[in-house]
């Protein structure tokens, strides 16, 4: 069964890397009157690295420093460090940590120095942390539909990970925990599917992947790129395309996915059972691709080594 998502404290390490160098972890603060805190103007990106035979990796890091920096681009926040300088700073943090497997955290953010709603005056500041942090989604999630519709790509760019925008998230997340659920599914302005609070979603239906496309106001996942490719492997079709509330309903398998969930099988929505194998596990599809996902990660397949930055070496 899914947990209730009661967010777990954070477990520190001993550095975070912070404009330009490591701190202990207590130590790396911010200023009360940073943009970002009254504003929203941030962006940040959520990594893994897993341990594997040998050594730890950071899964497809290169992919996750390109979209924080489009994500950059589009909020109008200039990145003070290169990806490749970006790069290094992250493997250097994971190994001054020690960590065999971690979340990584990367924030950029619009800091202090200046006050009120344009304030571009304010110099970036950004910082990469990597903390201990299991899957945030046991398996077996309750899903509800949000009352909440998603952010619309008209009114913020829905294509960045900002964490302005993410105030629409903990508003259905803290919904769907209140009524008892594990995770919340968000309708888009027009009454399609986009997504979870902070995963993609994938619905099998007839042996068919489905997904929504960027435009319902899905991020345009990592996570969600890797199952399609892993979905490919196996022989099995996936479509990004509209879906409607009765699609949820009407599917043989729902699985979320992201950096933070991995891929986590779906047991209910809105109260509607979901069979998986004797009623209660994970569908056919659902497990492959959850194999095949642990199988990447951890570096046993072959095919996806590209996706492995290792920590050191």
């Amino acid at each position: 069964m899914g947990h209730l998502g009661k967010e777990r404290p954070v477990e520190e390490a001993k550095f975070i890397w912070m404009d330009g160098g490591l701190v202990p972890w207590g130590e790396a603060r911010v200023h009360v009157l940073s943009h970002a805190l009254h504003y929203g103007t941030a962006v940040f990106e959520g990594t893994r690295a897993f341990e594997t035979p040998d050594g730890p990796v950071v899964f497809r890091l290169d992919d996750h420093l390109g979209r924080l920096r489009r994500s950059a681009r589009m909020i109008g926040l200039k990145l003070p460090y290169t990806e490749e300088e970006l790069r290094a700073a992250t493997l250097e943090t994971v190994a001054a940590n020690g960590q065999a497997s971690c979340y990584i955290r990367h924030l950029a953010h619009r800091g202090y120095g200046e006050m009120g709603i344009s304030a571009r005056g304010c110099p970036t500041a950004l910082s990469i942390a990597s903390w201990s942090w299991g899957p945030l989604l046991g398996a077996g999630v309750r899903l509800m539909t949000s009352s909440w519709r998603r952010n619309d790509h008209t009114v913020v760019p829905t294509a960045a990970k900002a964490t302005g925008p993410y105030l629409n998230s903990v508003l259905a997340k803290h919904e769907a925990l209140d009524a008892g659920y594990d995770e919340a599914v968000l309708l888009n302005a027009a009454g399609h599917v986009s997504e979870c609070t902070g995963a993609n979603i994938f619905v099998v239906r007839d042996g068919l992947l489905l997904t929504p496309p960027s435009n319902a106001g899905a991020l345009d996942g990592i996570t969600q790129d890797t199952v399609e490719r892993l979905a490919a492997d196996l022989g099995l079709r996936t479509l990004r395309q509209e879906l409607l509330r009765s699609d949820l309903y009407a599917a043989d398998e729902i699985f979320l996915c992201g950096t933070g969930a991995g891929v986590v099988h779906v047991s209910s929505i809105d109260r509607r059972e979901l069979s998986g194998e004797g009623g209660e596990g994970p569908g056919p599809v659902t497990a492959r691709l959850a194999d095949a996902y642990d199988a990447a990660v951890h570096g046993r397949d072959e095919r996806h080594r590209d996706w492995l930055t290792p920590v050191s070496g």
